[in-house]
């Protein structure tokens, strides 16, 4: 087990889990839409860009491309 912390909150999970997947466990949502509606991931391989999030200062990772590390700092826009 490795500890993230996701907008504040620390959070443990296996090694080899994607941060897409660590972020739905405690959030229902990744970004909002221009209409404010909650987004999240689509494709689950990268290609809608729809699991975008901070990891550790850089912008616009992606979530369900990237696996969790110990001490990674998640930050979503929702």
């Amino acid at each position: 087990m490795i500890r993230i912390t996701i907008n504040g909150r620390s959070l443990e999970v296996a090694a080899g889990t994607t941060v897409a997947a660590a972020v739905m466990t405690i959030q229902p949502g990744f970004r909002r839409s221009v209409s404010g509606e909650l987004r999240g991931p689509l494709c689950g391989m990268g290609i809608c860009m729809e699991c975008r999030v901070t990891l550790n200062g850089h912008r616009h990772e992606r979530s369900c491309q990237t696996l969790c590390t110990p001490g990674m700092e998640v930050v979503t826009d929702a």
